[in-house]
């Protein structure tokens, strides 16, 4: 995968996004995908603070900011 997008409708699945972005470091795949989060919970402080590549409070911009982060115009 080139980007991972998460969502997350509750804050007791916020920490599997973390989760998941350490596991891509692990790997050794962080460096190679993108990783845009989302949800009515998230924040972009939320998001920086994890390490995610963005942050989207809907749909909508998710589209736009997913295609900035792979350069598609």
């Amino acid at each position: 995968a080139d980007l991972i997008g998460m969502s997350a409708l509750l804050t007791t699945t916020m920490p599997s996004m973390k989760t998941t972005i350490e596991a891509l470091t692990e790997a050794g795949l962080r460096d190679q995908v993108k990783v845009i989060i989302g949800g009515a919970p998230i924040t972009q402080n939320y998001a920086d603070e994890i390490g995610a590549d963005s942050f989207a409070p809907d749909a909508s911009s998710a589209t736009r900011k997913a295609k900035a982060l792979m350069g598609v115009v």
